[in-house]
């Protein structure tokens, strides 16, 4: 099988006219030609009059070997890697100990889930509740401003990433193909096959739910088990090797295998581990606000006169700037045609984030615009003191948003004035249970403020109309990352200082997305496996 990259096709060309290209670009003729498959599809639109389909594609020839030594130089035509998934390992038949697995976002899942396609039968303990219960929840904080601390946005089966865009792509490493893994999965429990080649797949909040319950049936009929509202208040260490877990019953559950895989916000947790001597350090995160403008603004941007074409669908973008007083500014989480959401997880602060369903075909574009900050400079202390930056931060957001979990809100013109907002413009947000107008500039640091403020005309030489007076900003965007890394060896994903713990995802500062902490899961399970088969 030959891959041949950088297949430029009109957006609007006829399906015949790829196999044309292949007989063109390879030089042969159709009856050398045996089959060929689309790998990847991705869009070219830096030339807005031009927009063109960028394809990889899988070839069978008859004369593979004459070919490759034709096109030896050609970095264009190259064999076709082997993109299939390999277990590593297989359960002994004497299983005496399940491991356990703590949390069930994608990490989470994906190490329950390769787990069990191994034999191992693990048990799942998740805090919060099925998915379906906990959208339910998820809604009562919506709609109706009641939160409940162990069943949101952030804690439930599916994880954070299920009340999102529910982007399936990834700047990570993945020499192994680990993520193509992990969307044949999600094609598996319904996810459309169009995820296996798209440049950017996404899915959505609605799709997700069903696909999350179809993957829990597959765990459970391999022998896994899963536990919902099972809290873990405590890991029980003897001589520095895990040897069980407490829940929050005070039911105790022995293992000597344990995946770690909370979530970036479990922040209880994180000071369970901090009091029982597990390694972790403070790391970098950002802070910022949501942004929201018509979505059709950025189509018109991106796309110019191909805007709204149904084989686009709506447009996104990516933007960084580097302000004058050494801040980055980057847009964050990007959702098109979107809403921004609630996302607080404790009582009394304000969270945003933003989520979009698969069709995307909401009025408003969303993103966040956040600004990078690190320990050294910005929160020095002990390794939770990113946590307590954050619950700053978000404690400030709900007394400006009124203290009812509201969010304060501003207009661009307004921000950029220097002026509080008194009355939203053409751009009305999305933001339930609602958006407060206020002045933002004191709901972030002052270099935060500046930074953005700076960014934003920056971008709009990017974007067109970026700066539009009457786009909204709300605040605050506090969970871009984990605030903390539970440090792990390289070689077999132990904590440092506790054998037989194993961190994983974005909870434990190994991942930033659904798709990276997919993988890190299916890592995280791999070593579980690896240590029990060796004994």
């Amino acid at each position: 099988m030959l891959r041949l990259t950088e297949i430029k096709l009109p957006l609007d060309h006829p399906d015949g006219d790829i196999k044309a290209a292949i007989l063109k670009r390879l030089g042969i003729a159709d009856t050398e030609l045996i089959r060929y498959a689309l790998f990847k599809r991705g869009v070219d639109a830096r030339q807005k009059s031009n927009i063109r389909f960028t394809y990889t594609l899988d070839v069978s020839v008859r004369d593979e070997a004459t070919i490759l030594e034709r096109f030896k130089n050609d970095p264009h035509v190259k064999p076709a890697p082997d993109t299939r998934y390999h277990f590593v390992a297989q359960a002994p038949q004497n299983l005496t100990s399940r491991p356990i697995v703590i949390g069930m976002g994608p990490a989470g899942l994906f190490a329950g889930l390769i787990l069990a396609q191994m034999g191992f039968r693990p048990l799942i303990l998740e805090r919060g509740k099925a998915v379906r219960e906990r959208t339910k929840d998820t809604f009562g904080l919506w709609r109706q401003g009641i939160l409940n601390p162990e069943s949101n946005v952030q804690f439930g089966e599916g994880g954070a990433g299920t009340f999102s865009d529910g982007k399936l792509y990834s700047q990570i490493k993945d020499p192994r193909h680990l993520g193509r893994k992990v969307l044949e999965e999600f094609v598996k429990a319904g996810a459309p096959e169009e995820i296996l080649y798209v440049s950017h797949p996404h899915i959505g909040t609605f799709r997700l739910v069903g696909m999350v319950e179809k993957m829990r049936e597959t765990i459970q009929s391999l022998g896994g088990e899963i536990r919902f509202q099972s809290r873990v208040d405590d890991i029980e260490i003897e001589d520095g090797s895990v040897c069980g877990v407490v829940l929050s019953s005070g039911e105790r559950i022995a293992t000597d295998h344990l995946v770690l895989a909370v979530g970036h916000s479990a922040r209880d947790t994180f000071e369970m581990l901090h009091k029982r001597g597990i390694y972790i350090d403070a790391k970098p995160f950002s802070i910022g606000f949501r942004i929201e403008h018509p979505q059709l603004l950025i189509d018109r941007a991106r796309y110019g006169n191909n805007a709204s074409n149904p084989l686009l669908g709506a447009a996104d973008y990516k933007l960084v700037h580097h302000a004058s007083n050494g801040r980055s500014v980057y847009s964050f989480c990007m959702c098109p045609g979107g809403t921004v959401v609630a996302a607080a997880s404790e009582a009394g602060r304000v969270v945003t984030n933003g989520m979009s369903q698969y069709s995307r075909n909401e009025r408003n574009a969303n993103s966040g615009i956040v600004v990078g900050i690190t320990p050294e400079q910005d929160y020095p202390g002990d390794a939770l003191a990113g946590v307590e930056f954050q619950r700053r931060w978000e404690s400030r957001a709900f007394d400006l948003g009124g203290g009812d979990y509201c969010a304060p809100g501003q207009l661009v013109g307004d921000f950029l004035a220097g002026r509080p907002s008194t009355q939203f413009g053409s751009v009305q947000p999305s933001y339930t249970p609602g958006v407060h107008l206020t002045d933002l500039s004191t709901a972030l640091p002052d270099y935060a403020i500046a930074a953005i403020r700076e960014a934003l005309p920056a971008f709009a030489k990017q974007i067109r109309g970026f700066d539009l007076a009457d786009a909204v900003l709300t605040g605050v965007e506090t969970r871009t990352s984990s605030p903390i890394r539970i440090k792990r060896h390289d070689d077999n994903l132990q904590s440092i200082n506790t054998q037989g713990l194993y961190p994983a995802g974005e909870g434990a500062g190994y991942a930033g997305g659904i798709l990276s902490a997919a993988v890190d899961g299916i890592k995280a399970a791999e070593a579980v496996a690896r240590s029990i088969a060796a004994g």
